[in-house]
């Protein structure tokens, strides 16, 4: 957020994810859907923010704090997929 001190985290970044990683966990839970259509929904999310990341005017190093959290949500998820 604007004014925060470097290496402080975004607190309304912070809560968006907190927000919608539970909605993603409510969604699985209440079987609206699977596991691996939650883990397809994070890894389009990494490839939209790859794309757009130049657009955006995204240092590298933001960008890879971005992939790192999307990455650590989508490891997250699959380790309650089920077995095959």
């Amino acid at each position: 957020s604007v004014g925060a001190p470097p290496n402080q985290p975004d607190a309304h970044g912070h809560a968006a994810m907190l927000l919608v990683e539970s909605l993603i966990h409510g969604l699985i839970a209440r079987s609206v859907i699977s596991v691996a259509e939650a883990v397809e929904i994070v890894e389009v999310a990494v490839e939209v923010k790859t794309e757009i990341a130049v657009d955006r005017g995204d240092s590298p190093a933001e960008l890879e704090k971005a992939l790192a959290i999307l990455g650590a949500i989508s490891a997250s998820l699959q380790l309650d997929m089920p077995e095959r």
